[in-house]
């Protein structure tokens, strides 16, 4: 299954983007495969991810891990403005 999520970054692109790629392990480990990853052309603190997972359970499981959620708050995620939207094909 494919997912899009978007949220907005408060420590800048670069400093989210730096943690996100420290993170390949945590997503190898879940088979969390990334597809593409970026920000909005207008607005470098919205950032949006897509990804293909086993499940949309097992991308609720990653965000609840306490690995997840410190690296999350270090990048600057504000975890309000998260959304995610599955993609049916």
């Amino acid at each position: 299954m494919k997912i899009i999520m978007n949220f907005e970054i408060t420590k800048g692109y670069q400093a989210w983007k730096e943690a996100f790629l420290k993170n390949e392990t945590m997503r190898q480990r879940h088979n969390v495969n990334v597809l593409a990853y970026g920000y909005e052309e207008s607005n470098e603190n919205k950032v949006y991810t897509v990804m293909e997972m086993p499940s949309v359970e097992t991308m609720q499981e990653i965000l609840k891990e306490p690995e997840m959620i410190k690296l999350r708050n270090n990048a600057g995620v504000v975890i309000e403005t998260q959304k995610m939207t599955k993609l049916v094909e």
